[in-house]
């Protein structure tokens, strides 16, 4: 096991709001648990995260799939001595600010919040652990760290362009606390690329098993191909399709996992990174995939794609729940009074109306949507 925690000794447990250090809990521990308690975190149970939440018990949802990215963010973060409390916490809150009904809920969001701010699901997590939970009396939000302020606003890197983030959040509410421009810490690019990991294999699984395509169609990329032809079938598991494909996943994810360990261990060599300064600096993201496998996940997400998200019966879904979004917004937009919405930070009532409909389960928005057209 290596030991990089040099690279996350200096990790800022500040916060927005001053608090005293607890006696029982690192700082880290308690914005994990600070998530884990959110209303927030708790909705995602019933958020899309490729079929629609009714559709069956057996499909991920945004919760299950935060808990997966979790396990392999703490996983690799373990192995390489560095604060697994951090790229848990980021792991669990990474999709906090999405809308019902996945990707399509948020274009349909987003086309509704033209001209009015925009939308997009990243900034609104940091606005649910910045403004919109409401746990404590001295402050609104969650008060979670500043790295791990940093790490969520930075989910993809360091921020080339202001001007969205100032609409939506405000960049005077970070204090001057956050440095934009640089990338965040390791824990921050383990919890991305975990992201990666989990949502490629896992909606493989899901795939499967829902007969948006088959075993046989994912056996064509060359990658699958091999895994299947090393797992040792007998004559008892040779046709036991489910079977199959968990083994073939759950061996994807481990190649996947030491390929990004084995990567990442080399670039820290190779770039004499020494400290969590050198990491924040670099022109790079230190936390990577090898060449090989960029390629095999830039070929996973095509086949998804094809196969998957332009399935017809997935895009009948979706479009049903765009509809949904935009009935639900312009309903409330004519007279929000009746939605009883609470002030927030925004004198905008447009933003509050998104966040408003963000924070909907798939189920909410579906029977409210029913009972108001």
């Amino acid at each position: 096991m290596k030991n990089y925690s040099n690279l996350s000794k200096s990790l800022n447990t500040n916060r927005i709001f001053f608090e005293s250090r607890n006696q029982y809990r690192s700082s880290f521990q308690r914005d994990r648990d600070r998530i884990i308690h959110s209303a927030s975190f708790r909705r995602l149970k019933h958020k899309t995260q490729v079929f629609v939440n009714t559709l069956g018990d057996h499909h991920r949802t945004r919760i299950t799939h935060s808990l997966e990215v979790a396990q392999i963010a703490r996983s690799i973060s373990r192995y390489l001595n560095l604060n697994d409390d951090l790229a848990e916490t980021l792991s669990l809150a990474h999709d906090l600010g999405h809308t019902p009904f996945g990707h399509a809920g948020e274009d349909s969001l987003k086309d509704c919040m033209e001209g009015y701010g925009s939308f997009d699901h990243n900034l609104q997590t940091l606005r649910i652990v910045m403004f919109l939970e409401k746990k404590y009396l001295k402050f609104d939000g969650l008060n979670l760290t500043i790295e791990a302020i940093d790490g969520l606003l930075k989910h993809n890197g360091p921020i080339k362009e202001l001007n969205l983030v100032n609409k939506i959040i405000g960049l005077k509410n970070f204090k001057k606390k956050i440095n934009f421009y640089e990338y965040p810490s390791l824990e921050a690019q383990i919890s991305n690329l975990s992201d990666d990991v989990a949502y490629n294999n896992h909606d493989i699984q899901d795939g499967i098993s829902a007969n948006i395509f088959s075993l046989n169609d994912l056996l064509e990329l060359k990658f699958f191909n091999d895994l299947y032809k090393n797992i040792r079938l007998n004559k008892k598991n040779k046709k036991n399709k489910t079977i199959i494909t968990q083994e073939i996943i759950r061996n994807s994810i481990n190649l996947m996992v030491k390929d990004l360990i084995k990567t990442t261990i080399k670039n820290i060599n190779n770039k004499k990174i020494k400290s969590l300064s050198n990491v924040k600096k670099n022109k790079f993201p230190i936390i990577s995939f090898s060449d090989k496998y960029r390629k095999i996940i830039t070929e996973t997400n095509y086949f998804l794609r094809v196969k998957m998200y332009n399935n017809k019966n997935v895009i009948k879904k979706n479009n049903n729940g765009k509809k949904i979004i935009k009935f639900l917004f312009n309903k409330i937009s004519k007279n929000p009074n009746k939605f009883k919405l609470k002030e927030n930070i925004s004198t905008n009532k447009y933003r509050a109306i998104s966040d408003y409909i963000s924070g909907m389960t798939d189920r909410y928005a579906i029977n409210l949507y029913n009972n108001l057209k």
